[in-house]
């Protein structure tokens, strides 16, 4: 599919996501807002809690630091435990160094009061920001992400990661939103290939896809077209459902 729209990667960072032990679902969820508000995701990757790794990855990802893409979304790894080392290494990766962000301890100051608890040590670790970063607003929990760069850190925690989300997305600069229409043909994929081949030369500038599925009925395929343009991507669909006779 032929786009002009900024281009996205997700990083999920996290031992736990890698062991099996947490289903992730941050990146499912990211993916499905960045194709409804214009965004081209390009590849998603997940790494250990492991200094050089999160940095390398910041670094091939990031395009302000040279890396293949636009934005860089990141999930995982900025709580309180010595294991959420995501702010150091994002900080290293952009030649910079972390600090407790007064904006950061007054929002975890106020939550702290408001639940009758202390700002621990520990809990101030959450309000460290790169120098030169902008923080990412956190209603559910106060404590905040940051963005620097092209890179947006963002929680692991889906409910807090979702909050970020809302709050970030709608303050990027978009592009055109992808247009989709999907046809369910009871055949397999093997059957509509050369077909759907056949249209896929005569539409370039537009992604067709087939999604095999077995269900009571037995086997069957979706057919999806996407695209910008929304009278082509109809176009398309036409020609797939004359050239399949549905």
């Amino acid at each position: 599919m032929q786009s002009t729209n900024p281009t996205a990667a997700i990083l999920v960072i996290g031992d736990e996501i890698l062991s099996g032990r947490t289903r992730e679902g941050n990146a499912h969820h990211l993916a499905k807002v960045l194709s409804a508000t214009g965004f081209d995701l390009r590849e998603i990757r997940v790494v250990a809690d492991d200094h050089a790794q999160i940095v390398g990855a910041v670094q091939a990802f990031d395009k302000a630091l040279g890396g293949a893409y636009d934005l860089l979304f990141t999930s995982g790894g900025i709580g309180p435990t010595h294991d959420d080392i995501t702010a150091d290494a994002v900080a290293a990766a952009h030649g910079t160094t972390l600090e407790i962000n007064e904006t950061a301890r007054a929002a975890l100051q106020a939550r702290c009061d408001r639940m009758g608890t202390e700002l621990t040590p520990n809990r101030l670790r959450m309000a460290r920001a790169p120098v030169g970063s902008t923080l990412i607003d956190n209603a559910v929990s106060a404590a905040p992400g940051f963005s620097i760069g092209n890179t947006h850190v963002m929680a692991g925690v889906p409910e807090v990661f979702r909050g970020m989300v809302d709050w970030l997305i709608p303050r990027l600069p978009g592009g055109r939103t992808v247009q989709s229409l999907t046809i369910e043909v009871r055949r397999g994929e093997s059957d509509v290939a050369e077909d759907l081949q056949a249209i896929a030369v005569e539409f370039p500038d537009l992604s067709l896809g087939s999604y095999p599925f077995n269900d009571d009925q037995g086997w069957g395929t979706n057919l999806v077209v996407r695209g910008l343009d929304a009278d082509r991507v109809a176009m398309a669909m036409d020609a797939v459902k004359q050239r399949l006779k549905l």
